[in-house]
């Protein structure tokens, strides 16, 4: 290929990668209401709308099968690739399956991949409708196409937050991080060791947290239920500094998140000071947890806290005061987004 000025993709990232790709096609159908920069596309159907998402996990980038079982690794790909219609406050309901498959891969492998998938699936009440498979030459690689639908007014877009607005999310941070952790370090330690026993004890919760994470579709439905529409929302994915910083681009505001009220469990926080790791740097940055975080009117506070399910660590100011995390000491310290670009 010529290389006579060409720009190296790791000069861009992701995310500005998919900005120059995308910046530049054009609509051409009115039923598009929404292509790209956000959780899922969005089709217009009426009185309701069609969101549509894709998400590709590759063999040793995004999963390491060494350590990965196989029925884990199809139902998180389930999750993940659903979670992005529930970001958008959305209820799935197909999927499609794409898969490279390499030839060290067996049959009885990929019927144990299905066979979490269809455990995802039954209990999101989502349809596997299709899909595809062809050779791979690298590895495993796992394609999720998801659908679903939302009423015109219910749907939550990244771009809707307002200055005041509760910042939320729906559970503990830094736990798949430091679950990898875990299984990397466990791998190095019993490379060449001919019976391995990995000591996970005690941090089982960790391992559950990166290898079968769950879609929190029970705070959807409570938030319903209590009449509460997210004014924006985001599937966390990339770890918090960096997708509060999306939902901050796209509503053109800015952010005060409080460190003292980021929700990190005890086993995290354990395990990250055993492998001289903090924390906060791991809830931050660490990315994979797939919880939602989002936003809500600032009058909704008392409804919000009493349903017990999410956590209010900070709200929405005005975009030129930044996005900011305080520390308890008062210190606001500028946030800045290190998750993995992949």
């Amino acid at each position: 290929m010529e290389k006579k000025n060409s720009t190296e993709i790791a000069t861009l990232g992701e995310f500005g990668l998919i900005d120059r790709l995308t910046s530049k096609l054009k609509r051409r159908n009115d039923s598009t209401l929404l292509a790209s920069g956000d959780d899922a596309a969005v089709i217009d159907l009426g009185d309701e709308l069609l969101l549509l998402t894709t998400d590709m996990m590759t063999e040793g980038i995004d999963f390491d099968l060494s350590y990965f079982p196989l029925k884990h690794l199809g139902y998180k790909a389930i999750v993940r690739g659903v979670n992005d219609i529930l970001a958008m406050n959305g209820r799935p309901e197909q999927v499609v399956v794409a898969l490279g498959i390499s030839a060290k891969i067996s049959v009885e492998a990929l019927d144990a991949l299905y066979e979490g998938m269809e455990q995802a699936c039954k209990e999101l009440g989502v349809d596997i409708v299709g899909g595809d498979t062809t050779a791979s030459m690298n590895g495993l690689v796992i394609t999720i196409s998801a659908t679903g639908r939302v009423k015109r007014e219910e749907i939550a877009y990244r771009s809707g937050a307002k200055e005041h607005d509760l910042i939320c999310i729906t559970s503990n941070l830094g736990g798949a991080y430091m679950g990898l952790h875990l299984l990397e370090r466990e791998k190095r330690v019993l490379k060449d060791i001919e019976n391995p026993e990995p000591k996970f004890q005690g941090y089982e919760y960790l391992l559950e947290r990166y290898l079968k994470p769950r879609a929190r579709t029970n705070v959807l439905e409570a938030l319903r239920e209590e009449g509460i529409k997210p004014t924006s929302m985001i599937d966390l994915s990339d770890g918090l500094a960096s997708d509060l910083r999306q939902i901050c681009r796209s509503s053109k505001c800015g952010a005060r998140i409080y460190l003292e009220r980021i929700p990190i469990a005890r086993q995290t926080s354990e395990l990250a000071e055993e492998m001289h790791i903090d924390p906060v740097i791991a809830a931050l940055n660490g990315g994979e947890d797939h919880e939602l975080l989002f936003t809500v009117p600032l009058e909704m506070q008392e409804k919000v806290m009493k349903l017990g399910l999410v956590d209010v660590i900070g709200h929405i100011t005005r975009e030129e005061s930044g996005v900011i995390l305080v520390t308890p000491d008062g210190e606001g310290i500028a946030l800045k987004a290190q998750a993995f670009d992949r």
